[in-house]
Formats: C-alpha cells, structure tokens, sequence
C-alpha cells in the first residue's frame, strides 16, 4: 500500500472494522436483556418493599396519633365535661394528664370561645399581646365542631415560656363544651404536640440506596422532610405541588432531570401522606439470582471487549497515548511544550489543532487576566453603590411619621441624616474617599436607624483629627455597623451599645467596630469571612462581610482586610486594617 494513502487511513474506520462488528453484537444483546430483565424486577421489589416500609411507618405514626387523640379524649370526657369551671379548677387533673404525657406533649390549654385562657399546664399565660381568636386555627375549630384539627409544623408562640430554646410543635385543637353554673359554651382544647417526638418515628427510617421518607399535609404542607431546614431556607425542592394529588400506591415519576419510584400512603383520618422516594439510579439488586446474572453478563462482556481492545489498541492507542502526554503538559500550564503529531490522519490534524490552541490560549491569558481583574472593580464598585429599598422605605416611614405627630425637628435631623447619606453613597462615583467622609456616612445612618429603633442602643465614634484625611473604602462601615445592628442586638431589650473607633498604630490605619450585641462562635465568625456564597438578608443591604473584605483586598493588597473576634453573649469586634496613606496620595 502506497504510503501516502497509508497516512491517510482514518480513526473512525479502523474502529468501525475492528470494533463496530464485534462490540455492537455484545452492547446491544446485553442492553435490551438488562433493561428488559432489571427495569420489570427491580421496579416490582422496589415497590412492594417500599410499600411494607410505609406500611409499618403508618401504622407506627397512626398509634401514636391515636395516643395523643385517648389523652384528647380523656381530657375531653373525664375532666372537661364533668367539670363545673364556675365552682372548682381543672388544673390538678391537667397537671396529672400532662405529667404522665410530657414525653410527647408540651401544652395542655383550654380557651373559651372570646380566647381567654381558662386553664394551661405547663404553660402561664398567652404571650402579651396575642389574641388567639384571629388564628386561623382558632376560627377552624368552631365552624367544624365535630373534627380534630392538626396543625403542620411551627415554633411554639402561643404561651410564654421560661425556657431559652425554640420549642417546635404540632397543634391539635378540638371544640368542647364548657360548664360554668347552669350555662354551656363552646371553647377550644389545645395540645401542643413535641415535634421531635414525631420525627423520632420517621428519621431513622431508611429505604435502600438515596431513599428517603417525607410526610405532607393535606394541602401540600410539609410536615415531615430529612431534609426539611434545607427545604425551609429554599436550598432544596422537594416535588410537593405533584404528590398533593396522589392516591396510595406506587407511581414512577420525573424530577428535576431524573427518574424516580414514588409510593404513598395515607395516615388515618388525618389528611396526611407518607412518600417513599427511591430514585432509579439508587436501585438495589435485592435477589441473588438477579446478582449472579448480572456478574455473568458483565464478565462475558467484559471478557469480549478485553480480547477485542487488546488487538485494537496495538493499533490505534500509541499514536493518542503519545497526543495524551503533550496535552497533560499543556494542562499542566507548559503552553510551550511541543505537541505530537503523528499516527492517524486525524491524529495529526489534532496534535496541529492542539499546539494552534496552546499558543492561542497563551495570548488569551495574558489578555483575560487585566480583563478580570478590571471586571472585579467594576462588580464590587457597583455592589458597594448598591442602596437598600427596605431601608430607604423605612426611613420615609419614619419622617412620614414624624411630621403627622408634629415632631418637626427630628424629621427635619432624619431628613438631614438622609440627605448626607446618599451624597456620600454617590461620591460621584468614586470608591475612595476620606475616613472624614465615611465616618460621617456611618454617622447619619446610625442616627437614622437610632431614630428608628429608640431606646434599643446608643453609639458613639471615636476618631482623632489626624486620621481624618486619610485614606478609606467607601461603604465599608455601614455594613459591619448593620450587621451590629441587626444580627448583634435586634432582639435585645435596649442597652445596646456600637462603637466605631479609628486609630493609626505602626503607621497602619486602623477601624475598630464594636458592639455588646448578642455574640457567636469562633468558627461562625470565621465563616462570614470564608463562606463560597453570600446569601443576603431581606433587611440588610446586599453587602456582605466576605464582600467588604474582597474589596479591601482588592483595592489595597492581600495584606490587608478585616477580623472578626466574638463569643456568644459577649458581643462582637470587627477590625479593619488600612494603609495610612493621605488622600491626594490616592487621587
């Protein structure tokens, strides 16, 4: 054979005569027998053992709420009912009923038909300034008398507590008849159910490989989810708004991208749904005959393509193997290597189209990396410009406020603040400014927000004159300040203090924000600096901490940037280190 028209033999009909022929009989034959084989077999033992799963799950969760609706009743029968309110008190039995169910109750309440509270144990009294008759499960339990009624799963806010943690609960509520001397009313029964009692049942359930149990309301709430808090904060989905609609069985569905075996199962009276999720990827092989077929096919094609690649890859691989070699050196960041070109016609051609790229990809470089960091300044000289709606709007609300109850002059001070905050945020554009100026933006947004929450806390700034011109980031306080504000002592009750100090040490600038707020650990204020996304919140101003820090970083070198030091109900101190320079050195 000539060899010109040697050199011009290509891959794909080498391949397609030494592999196609005997490859293509193997894959084919064992696709359509696996798939007819595994897909009927094991779609048939997933559902029947996810079916006898949720099976035994919902006669567990039906014995327990079976439990809780006998206490119902006993409370009901053997203590309401016989019960004159007027003349004796139900506590003691309440206590008594409470007592041997505590493991699984967290309230017992009853309220008359006007809300008031008549009888709680071991809850006191109603949170100020609750009035229980405009819940939406208090208005649903009067105007259907007959039925028990469940709420899906909330944090415990009906009843003050002395305890520090959040309580999560399931409320059952029924109407009763209440005697008071020789009148009858309606009122309401009330058992808060623990959360955590539920969930014991249902968390340790596995099914398979990446199976999962969750249960859903009647409505399409969520009640249970292993996953639920990822749920909640919309980091996950769960295919709820579909499984409202499905009767008990087995159905095989498509989420997200991927197919999945889904069985249900109703619990009781209540509404509620048990899903098994199995998705198909996480199938099991649950019968040995199965597991001795597969191996057997596997083995008889694995055993026909190492005969066949061995012959083929005399003849075909080296040429590549040799292209691999110059590519892993190119990946490795030698972009001057030089690259194979030999082997096949296409072989060549790629070994050329390679180098080609290599020297293209080294020019590029050069060019992407003054593209990026130019694209950093202007994505963070935009996101610092960035002024928060909510805040605004809340300020407007204020001196709207202020003006109705003729209080002149502090709205003209807000308006004043307000007016100097936003010339500051423009600065006309610039990202560098004086510590004069952003000392006086933090200022007039900590008299805004002091203005907004009154008594809450109090500030004060601290800052030589001869640190005043010199150079800072603009909107780089405002948001430590806010997170003061709102992470640090939103819920205190007053005696809240910020303080923003400013000081040269070791000719180095020096920002020190500091407050007596509400504290965290070490290793959650090394996340604020480390965290891969900034989530932010809806009362924040979409400037995180992580954000502020890349932008000193950027703007004045890696040598620089923010620290954090706090310790839960020690308060939190936010330094910022600067370099002293003067600000025409910067313009």
């Amino acid at each position: 054979m000539p060899a010109g028209r040697e050199k011009k033999t290509s891959i794909r009909y080498m391949i397609f005569i030494y592999f196609t022929v005997s490859a293509l009989a193997v894959i084919l034959l064992t696709g359509v027998v696996l798939y007819l084989q595994m897909s009927r077999q094991l779609t048939l033992a997933v559902q029947d053992e996810n079916q006898a799963v949720l099976g035994q799950i919902n006669r567990s969760v039906d014995s327990y709420l079976r439990t809780i609706m006998k206490l119902s009743d006993s409370l009901y029968y053997g203590v309401i009912k016989n019960a004159d309110l007027s003349k004796e008190s139900v506590n003691s039995q309440f206590t008594l009923l409470y007592d041997n169910n505590k493991d699984s109750i967290a309230n017992i309440a009853l309220l008359s038909k006007e809300g008031e509270l008549l009888e709680a144990v071991p809850a006191a009294r109603l949170k100020t300034g609750l009035d229980v008759t405009e819940e939406e499960w208090f208005g649903n339990t009067l105007k259907r008398t007959d039925n028990l009624h469940f709420t899906t799963p909330h944090v415990q806010y009906i009843f003050d507590s002395n305890e520090n943690q959040y309580r999560w609960v399931i409320t059952l509520t029924r109407a009763v008849e209440i005697t008071q001397g020789t009148s009858t009313e309606q009122g309401i029964l009330l058992l808060d159910i623990r959360y955590n009692s539920l969930e014991q049942i249902l968390e340790n359930i596995t099914l398979g490989n990446q199976g999962y149990l969750y249960m859903i309301g009647s409505g399409g709430e969520l009640i249970y989810h292993p996953k639920m808090q990822l749920i909640g904060t919309g980091q996950m989905e769960e295919n709820i708004d579909v499984a409202v609609g499905y009767r008990d069985g087995s159905y095989r569905e498509k989420y997200n991208g991927e197919w999945r075996e889904v069985s249900v199962k109703s619990v009781g009276y209540t509404g509620w749904k048990l899903l098994s999720v199995t998705p198909e990827k996480g199938l099991p092989l649950n019968n040995l005959k199965m597991r001795l077929f597969v191996v057997f096919v596997i083995a008889a094609f694995l055993l026909v393509l190492v005969l066949t690649n061995t012959f083929i890859s005399s003849r075909i691989t080296t040429p590549i193997q040799k292209l691999e070699r110059s590519v892993n050196a190119i990946e490795a960041g030698d972009l001057d290597t030089e690259v194979y070109m030999g082997g096949s016609y296409e072989i060549r051609h790629l070994g050329r189209s390679i180098g080609d790229m290599a020297r293209r990809i080294k020019a590029l470089m050069e060019d992407i990396v003054a593209e990026h960091e130019s694209k950093r300044r202007s994505e963070f000289d935009t996101l610092q410009s960035q002024i928060n709606p909510h805040f605004l709007y809340n300020t407007l609300d204020i001196i709207v406020w202020m003006i109705e109850n003729e209080q002149k002059q502090e709205a003209v001070k807000v308006v004043t603040a307000l007016a100097r905050f936003f010339r500051i945020s423009l600065s006309k554009g610039k990202s560098i400014i004086t510590v004069r100026d952003e000392l006086e933006h933090v200022r007039n947004y900590l008299t805004i927000q002091q203005m907004r929450f009154k008594n809450k806390f109090v500030y004060r700034i601290e800052a030589a004159e001869d640190v005043m011109d010199l150079v800072s980031l603009k909107l780089m306080l405002q948001p430590l300040v806010e997170n003061a504000i709102y992470h640090g002592m939103e819920f205190m009750d007053g005696d809240g203090e910020i303080c923003v100090e400013v000081y040269c040490e070791a000719r180095e600038l020096w920002f020190r924000i500091s407050d007596n707020g509400l504290g965290m650990t070490q290793q959650q204020a090394a996340g604020l600096l480390g965290e891969k996304h900034h989530v932010s919140s809806r009362r924040g101003s979409g400037i995180g901490v992580k954000n502020v820090n890349e932008r000193i970083k950027l703007y004045f070198g890696d040598d620089y940037g923010l620290s954090i030091q706090s310790e839960p109900d020690e308060g939190t101190i936010v330094s910022i280190h600067l370099p002293a320079q003067i600000y025409t050195e910067m313009t």
